[in-house]
């Protein structure tokens, strides 16, 4: 994994939900949740589907009654990616969904019932190896907190974490990860940065409630990446309003901005000016549109002109420069040959799709000749 050495990574214990490892070592993984209504199978397999092809690692799913539960058990047996089950208050559905092959449970300790029943959701778990995501979200705060601290903040958030932790640590469960989200972005950094201090355990990061497309991404941007910058952080979600595809497009363009995750096309474009020898926006939007099923890391550039454009084209795979007559095409960092403005996209395209083809048959010969 490639790593900006200005980050250094939190140092966490590591877990498995499912194949995918969190924590330690692992990459950051990118989560999303369904927004389907879970009883309704095709639709949530659906959904399910379409945030695997856009490279999703981990998928929630909400389970709010034994109906939903069966549904999931369908739900489970059909797709490879590992899957959360969020359950609230109801022991019985969590222990139903465990013996379903969920891969990890969302639950809050606090609101699933007596000691009795949190000992037998905790020794299920524990019995299947199955990890847990504790969850404070400072929407829910307990009421002895909000008494206490007045109004939802930072500290109230951490004390919550740190109760729910001392009820798994007296039944001696220490495989799980937790999240402390608030749709306020300091609230948010200050209960993580307070926590980070006292636990070694997997954070599983989010700003809450963030907004529609465009609002929650540049909330979720500067909330999670700024914890990111501070090296913590093991899973993600993006929470927008908006189709749970977009929070997983979101979730690895801001890993990729951070050069924490490789992952598809890093298209490096300019905002376009008067300079610009073809239409970049049109050309931009298109590309990406097309090249959304890209799984390989590949850095491509696309600069309407001759100012910077040479300098961003030299330094990706491949790279566009705008120029009058014909515009320049650079391949690894050399400049290789004309195109005009005829077919642009459709020939960007190829190229792209070529060089990944190139890619993927050299890596399948260096795992044969090794």
């Amino acid at each position: 994994m490639k790593t900006d050495p200005l980050i250094i990574r939190r140092k966490t214990r590591q877990i498995m939900v499912g194949n995918v490892a969190v924590g330690g070592d692992a990459p950051i993984s990118v989560q999303t949740m369904t927004n389907t209504e879970t009883c309704d199978v095709d639709a949530t397999l659906g959904q399910i589907k379409r945030m695997v092809n856009a490279g999703v690692d981990i998928v929630r799913v909400s389970v709010p009654s034994m109906d939903a539960a069966e549904a999931f058990r369908k739900i489970r047996a059909q797709v490879e990616v590992p899957l959360i089950a969020d359950i609230h208050f109801d022991y019985r559905i969590a222990l139903k969904v465990l013996d379903n092959g969920v891969d990890c449970l969302r639950i809050n300790p606090g609101n699933i019932g007596s000691e009795e029943r949190i000992r037998a959701v905790v020794g299920s778990a524990k019995d299947k190896n199955i990890p847990l995501r504790i969850g404070v979200n400072a929407g829910s705060l307990g009421k002895s907190l909000l008494r206490k601290y007045k109004e939802p903040n930072s500290e109230a958030m951490v004390e919550s974490a740190l109760t729910q932790i001392d009820i798994l640590d007296k039944l001696d469960f220490q495989n799980f990860k937790i999240s402390l989200k608030a749709s306020e972005i300091f609230m948010t950094l200050a209960a993580y940065r307070s926590l980070a201090t006292q636990i070694d355990q997997p954070f599983h990061l989010g700003i809450t409630e963030a907004g529609g497309l465009r609002s929650g991404t540049v909330k979720s941007a500067i909330g999670l990446g700024a914890m990111l910058m501070d090296g913590i952080g093991d899973t993600i979600r993006v929470s927008l309003a908006a189709d749970p595809v977009e929070e997983v497009k979101v979730g690895f363009d801001i890993l990729k901005s951070l050069g924490l995750r490789h992952k598809g096309v890093n298209l490096v474009a300019c905002p376009s000016c008067s300079r610009q020898n073809f239409d970049v926006i049109s050309v931009v939007n298109e590309l990406e549109s097309r090249l959304e099923d890209i799984t390989t890391p590949i850095d491509v550039a696309v600069i309407g002109c001759i100012v910077n454009g040479p300098g961003e084209a030299k330094v990706a795979e491949i790279g566009l420069t705008g120029a009058s007559p014909s515009n320049l095409v650079y391949k690894e960092g050399v400049p290789d040959h004309k195109i005009n403005n005829e077919n642009l996209v459709d020939e960007l395209e190829a190229m792209v799709r070529q060089r990944v083809a190139d890619k993927k048959q050299m890596e399948e010969n260096l795992i044969a000749s090794s």
